[in-house]
Parts: structure tokens; C-alpha cells; sequence
């Protein structure tokens, strides 16, 4: 009896890791593919996990979306009752999601315009995995918005390299994708 026990207690413990070493878009994915594949109780699982780690990301913040996150995560917290009890389309799910993501990204990417120079130099990687998230979320938005928002990122997926470099160089691609980048949040932040 003894080795039951123990047993669901790592493999609780196991989910519980599990869950804290997924980042909030990954549990928010996998909450839309449950809800996809009609396991209720997993998908409301998962998106309680999504949420709550989507406002404690939210929480710790210091970008200028902030308060728009915190608002998404009271949304989708709202979505757990539907989801547990299967009247929860696919298709809400997905797009709330969308939305989450694309606010991720840009709230990210805000942050580090908020540290300045030092907080794009040597940060290619979490600019453009953040600069996905928010093409990856983009198809909620109208053609217009998604046309625009499209052009701004190909803008600044061409600099993105240049932010690793090292002195004048590394600057100068930090200074001129600022630009693109803060008109990014600006417009997923309108959009959203």
C-alpha cells in the first residue's frame, strides 16, 4: 500500500515539474490541443497552469503590456469552467490564445526596450523567438493589422543578427530596430 502511494506522489510531483518547467505559451498550446482531442479535464488542467503562469509572468513584468496580460489571464481563467465541462470550442480557445501569445511577445520585447541599448544588444534569441510568438499569434487580426504587423517584423527579423555584435556595430542595429520594434508593441498593444 505503502508503494501506491508513493508512487502517485512522484508522479504527481513529476506533473507539478513538468508544468513549472513548460512556459506559459507551451502550456497554453497544449491546453488547445486537449481541448482539440476532447480530453476536458486535461484541457482545463492545462489552462489553469497557462493562466496562472501568464499572470505571475504578468506580475513580475516590466513591460508596458502588462496590465493587458493580467486582463487575458482573468479572461482565460473564465474559460476553465467551460473547458472542464466540454462546451468550450476549439476555435475560442485557439483564439484567446492567439491574442495571449501575440501579448507575450510584445510585452517581452518591451521590456527590453525598457532597459535600453543593454537590452537588445546580445539578445537575438529572445527577440526572435518573442518576434514568433507574435507572427504566430497574428492571424486573429484583421488583413490590414496582420499586413502591417507582418512588415514590421520582417523588418526586424533583418536586424535581429546585429544585435549580437559586439561595439559600434552591435549598436548601431540596436538603435535602428528600436524603432520597429516599439511600433511592433505599439500596434499588437492597438490591436489587442
Amino acid at each position: 500500500m505503502l508503494t501506491i502511494a508513493a508512487a502517485l506522489c512522484m508522479l504527481f510531483l513529476t506533473q507539478i515539474s513538468f508544468a513549472q518547467d513548460m512556459s506559459v505559451e507551451g502550456l497554453l498550446d497544449k491546453a488547445v490541443l486537449l481541448s482539440d482531442k476532447g480530453d476536458n479535464a486535461a484541457a482545463a488542467e492545462a489552462l489553469t497552469q497557462g493562466s496562472a503562469a501568464l499572470e505571475s509572468e504578468a506580475k513580475g513584468s516590466d513591460g508596458t503590456l502588462k496590465d493587458k496580460l493580467l486582463g487575458k489571464a482573468g479572461d482565460l481563467k473564465s474559460l476553465i469552467p467551460l473547458a472542464s465541462g466540454g462546451k468550450l470550442q476549439s476555435g475560442v480557445l485557439g483564439k484567446a490564445v492567439s491574442a495571449v501569445k501575440m501579448l507575450i511577445g510584445a510585452n517581452r520585447i518591451s521590456s527590453l526596450l525598457g532597459k535600453g541599448e543593454s537590452g537588445l544588444l546580445g539578445n537575438a534569441s529572445s527577440l526572435t523567438s518573442n518576434l514568433g510568438l507574435i507572427k504566430a499569434g497574428s492571424s486573429i487580426l484583421g488583413s490590414d493589422s496582420q499586413s502591417k504587423l507582418g512588415g514590421l517584423i520582417g523588418e526586424a527579423t533583418k536586424s535581429v543578427g546585429g544585435r549580437d555584435k559586439k561595439g559600434v556595430a552591435g549598436k548601431l542595429a540596436a538603435t535602428a530596430s528600436s524603432k520597429s520594434l516599439g511600433s511592433i508593441v505599439s500596434l499588437v498593444g492597438s490591436a489587442i
